[in-house]
């Protein structure tokens, strides 16, 4: 066996051992405000339960390890005390991803994302509508783990106020695993699907992806192509030049880009999907 004293190894390769063995992990989808009121919405997968009564739910947004910065979230949570969990499921882990691009600050991943807002009850924060359960949070406290890249911040969040989606409900009221249909963070691209197993997602582009919101009408509002599907398409740098004068609002095409997208192709999809 392998043994390893942390001091001795990087830490890029400590948190790559860290992630692809404390897995699966569940997502706290963190929906928050600046001090200008601007909405930010960014995944974490440092996150857990805590304690009932009262009711704590805990994520941890780490200062990078790259450059040592922190995140918006964190920066934003350090200012308002006030935070929205929202629950990932498999259907919008495509959108997800996304949105977990370094976008600008002021940046809205929910426009990005192709993600609606949902007022919240007692919080600023906006809810995920697509999300199945949604928890507003009040923050009780941020513990920083330490200064250097890759250091953690626990933050501490007490819920005020939960939303269920009912179709997620079995016949007595409680939260049936499949029907929830949650996801979890493994190591590297890898996710976990509560029902069927590991699947990968490619991470979103470096580069920035252009987001839904810059995506054609014509796909955006297709009555085919799914949120996974969106946020797929969405994960290019650039529209190809033919979507400048022509998309194919074709059902049957949109049918044959889903099935390239189920398998991957992003690229081949487009090519579909601009064909005159």
């Amino acid at each position: 066996m392998k043994s390893i004293n942390p001091k001795d190894i990087s830490t890029g390769q400590l948190h790559g051992y860290l992630l692809g063995a404390i897995a699966p992990r569940p997502i706290a989808f963190a929906s928050t405000v600046d001090a200008e009121g601007n909405v930010n919405l960014s995944p974490f997968s440092f996150f857990n339960v805590f304690s009932a009564n009262p009711p704590i739910l805990i994520f941890s947004p780490a200062r990078r390890v790259r450059d040592n910065t922190t995140k918006h979230t964190l920066e934003n949570v350090l200012i308002n005390k006030e935070v929205v969990i929202n629950i990932v499921s498999y259907a919008m882990v495509q959108q997800m991803s996304l949105s977990s691009t370094e976008y600008a600050k002021g940046v809205n991943e929910f426009e990005k994302a192709g993600f609606t807002e949902a007022a919240s009850v007692a919080v600023k924060p906006p809810r995920v509508a697509e999300s199945p359960v949604q928890f507003e949070c009040k923050v009780n406290e941020v513990i920083s783990l330490g200064d250097n890249g890759g250091a953690g911040n626990l933050v501490i969040c007490e819920v005020v106020q939960l939303h269920i989606d009912e179709t997620i409900l079995d016949s007595e009221g409680k939260i049936d695993p499949v029907k929830i249909d949650t996801v979890a963070r493994m190591g590297g691209n890898w996710y976990n699907r509560a029902k069927e197993g590991m699947f990968e997602v490619p991470k979103p582009l470096t580069t920035l992806g252009i987001g839904v919101d810059a995506l054609p009408e014509a796909i955006k509002n297709s009555a085919i192509l799914t949120g996974n599907d969106l946020g797929m398409l969405a994960n290019v740098e650039n529209l190809p030049e033919e979507a400048n004068t022509f998309v194919n609002a074709s059902e049957e095409i949109h049918i044959l880009a889903q099935q390239q997208l189920c398998n991957g192709n992003v690229s081949e999809a487009w090519k579909l999907l601009v064909k005159k």
